[in-house]
């Protein structure tokens, strides 16, 4: 993962069309929506309810855009019911989302936090991805650097929400061993990236220096 919050591209994987952008992308940075019974929409994180599936970009101007044109309804070929808080609603599951799978990769062993344990995973490469808080001091985050080549980082989650992953009140510094949830986390994560990412997001963008 990317310092801009985005997985690595994939070579393979199924693809969906955003119905917002038009554009033809693998499903994983994609959120998927569907409309029930009674024309509500509801969004499909776990991507596992039934009924046809409708593909937003999980990009903010992207799903802005799908609600303020109406295109679920053009997807759909129906009236559907989106609430005026869509967005909203969204970001909220996403961030519950990543704070559960943050919290079961914490208790299987493959996600810790807290400044020294994480630079001593840092040293001696354990450590898959970094992760830091949105909100935290950048002097104290610039103290350390995500791992590999790749810059992976995780940076979308406040320091509060850390905390609920990870069982504290407030948690700035985290990181995730290879394997396990891993790869799933990332893709959340990168997925939230995207919903709150308004001017440059709350992930630092690859190659950009704290100060």
């Amino acid at each position: 993962m990317t310092r801009g919050g985005r997985p690595k591209p994939r070579a393979d994987g199924p693809e969906r069309r955003c119905i917002a952008t038009g554009e033809v992308q693998p499903k994983h940075g994609l959120i998927r929506f569907v409309v029930a019974p009674d024309g509500a929409l509801a969004p499909d994180l776990r991507e596992k309810l039934p009924g046809r599936g409708i593909w937003v970009a999980a990009d903010r101007a992207a799903l802005e855009k799908a609600v303020a044109k109406n295109l679920f309804a053009r997807a759909a070929r129906q009236p559907v019911d989106v609430p005026d808080d869509l967005v909203q609603r969204v970001e909220a599951a996403l961030v519950d989302r990543v704070v559960e799978l943050l919290s079961l990769a914490r208790k299987a062993g493959t996600a810790i936090a807290g400044y020294e344990k994480v630079k001593d995973w840092l040293v001696k490469d354990q450590a898959e991805v970094l992760i830091q808080a949105a909100d935290g001091s950048e002097r104290g985050k610039s103290k350390l650097r995500p791992p590999g080549e790749n810059d992976r980082f995780i940076g979308c989650l406040t320091a509060l929400e850390l905390g609920l992953a990870f069982g504290r009140e407030n948690v700035i510094h985290g990181a995730l061993a290879t394997g396990g949830l891993t790869p799933r986390v990332v893709e959340e994560a990168a997925k939230l990236s995207g919903l709150r990412k308004k001017d440059g997001g709350n992930a630092r963008r690859k190659g950009t220096k704290t100060k």
